[in-house]
């Protein structure tokens, strides 16, 4: 794939004008459908990178920015909303006739295990799922990650302060921790862990899980 390869839409939902940057494979076998958290946009590192990395493999990778960024807002709406710009944008996820892994990063991985049911998403890729607020274990949010009801794989960083791996309940799902990651799945410097490694371990994790998928 080459950057010219690259497509953007714009798809209007009942939540504002959505858009899809489509990194599309060559010979696609499937969608890996991403969306951004509610404190950044698509240009995060790890969705970056799978961008990058999943074409070669068969999979397009579709970037999602939900309308209030598209917007140019500051702060992300309810979550409620957030699952309306998801539902609104998903007919055009879906348009290429291949089953769509719905996913995204901390608020968009709350949206995808929200709506993976209803919009017969073929699994679910959570990406640093935020288990509960920092500080605040109490305010368990694993019964979104429990009920997805699709294969779903979790990718956290060791470090993440919205739920470490050891935090998270036993469920029908699957984790892998990036070591030494924080919430935005970066290592620090001293880590024995590089930055590079770490984002290999997303890459290849999802390459291989995507691959798995019946």
């Amino acid at each position: 794939m080459t950057e010219t390869d690259v497509t953007t839409r714009t798809v209007g939902t009942d939540a504002g004008d959505a858009r899809i940057t489509w990194h599309p494979a060559r010979r696609a076998r499937l969608v890996l459908a991403v969306g951004h958290g509610a404190g950044g946009g698509i240009e995060a590192r790890d969705l970056r990178a799978l961008a990058r990395t999943l074409p070669a493999h068969g999979v397009s990778v579709a970037l999602v920015e939900q309308p209030w960024r598209v917007a140019g807002k500051k702060v992300a709406p309810a979550p409620k909303t957030l699952d309306t710009g998801w539902r609104g944008v998903w007919p055009a996820l879906a348009e290429p006739g291949l089953p769509v892994v719905s996913g995204g990063r901390s608020a968009g991985a709350r949206v995808a295990c929200r709506t993976a049911a209803e919009l017969g998403a073929h699994a679910v890729l959570a990406l640093s799922f935020p288990l509960h607020p920092p500080g605040r274990p109490e305010k368990s949010r694993a019964d979104e990650l429990l009920g997805a009801g699709v294969p779903t794989l979790v990718v956290q960083g060791g470090n993440d302060p919205f739920g470490r791996p050891a935090e998270f309940p036993d469920g029908d799902f699957r984790l892998v921790e990036v070591p030494h990651a924080d919430h935005g799945l970066a290592v620090p410097k001293r880590a024995e862990t590089t930055q590079e490694r770490a984002l290999e371990i997303v890459t290849g994790t999802v390459g291989e899980w995507v691959a798995s998928l019946g």
